[in-house]
């Protein structure tokens, strides 16, 4: 059984999309970051970093259990636990790449332009520009890639292709104020119409809809989840 803490947002729903792609059995966990549960001990204790997702497969390497955290180590981890969604062997020196890229550059780089551009407060140009069109190049390095291609790394469907259409389901937030975000990216745009067409993806959307987590974004929020704005407690 595969212990999921879940928040409902991109690098969580990779996870999500794994479990209901290969029917792993797991159990969610709710963390509601907006009330500060990433902080709590009991979460640390699974992730020093605090911060989401995280798993606990009760069934772990000789028989113990483990935790993974971090997006891009959870799938990894899963993948070759279960045997799924790794592609061929010879396929593995590019998917190790495309796993990182995406996990130390498309992601990051997606999450900064979403704080910047909805979080940040005004006069920070700079910065909110940075952001924006260091995402929109991580975009088009993608898109270039996928030209001619229906898929990210080999000839079927693998944890990049998951890893990626976590953040890029995100894209009207990353690329704000864009009607049709991929519109400047039809490689992408055509790969996404197909991964968000599997029937795995519309039962990974429904994860977590039975927990009401916090929405509001107040100040005790902003605390949670941007601690680090704000001097440490006395």
């Amino acid at each position: 059984m595969i212990r999921f803490y879940f928040h409902p947002t991109p690098n969580p729903a990779k996870v999500s999309l794994f479990l209901e792609e290969t029917g792993l059995p797991y159990e969610v966990v709710p963390v509601d970051t907006s009330k500060g549960e990433q902080h709590l001990a009991a979460f640390r204790a699974v992730n020093p970093n605090g911060k989401l997702p995280a798993i606990v497969d009760t069934e772990g390497p000789g028989g113990r259990e483990a935790r993974v955290f971090d997006s891009t180590a959870i799938l990894l981890y899963l993948a070759e636990k279960t045997g799924n969604l790794l592609g061929t062997s010879e396929d593995r020196p590019e998917l190790l790449s495309w796993l990182a890229f995406l996990g130390t550059g498309l992601g990051p780089f997606s999450g900064q332009a979403v704080h910047f551009q909805f979080a940040a407060p005004e006069g920070l140009d700079y910065a909110r520009n940075r952001y924006r069109r260091e995402a929109e190049r991580h975009y088009q390095v993608l898109e270039d890639h996928l030209a001619g291609r229906d898929v990210i790394v080999g000839d079927s469907f693998t944890i990049a292709d998951i890893s990626a259409w976590g953040w890029i389901d995100r894209a009207s937030r990353v690329l704000k104020g864009d009607g049709d975000p991929l519109a400047a990216y039809p490689n992408i745009k055509r790969w996404f119409a197909a991964i968000d067409s599997r029937p795995a993806v519309a039962r990974a959307r429904a994860v977590g809809q039975d927990h009401e987590f916090k929405k509001v974004q107040d100040e005790e929020a902003r605390r949670h989840l941007f601690p680090s704005n704000y001097p440490p407690a006395a």
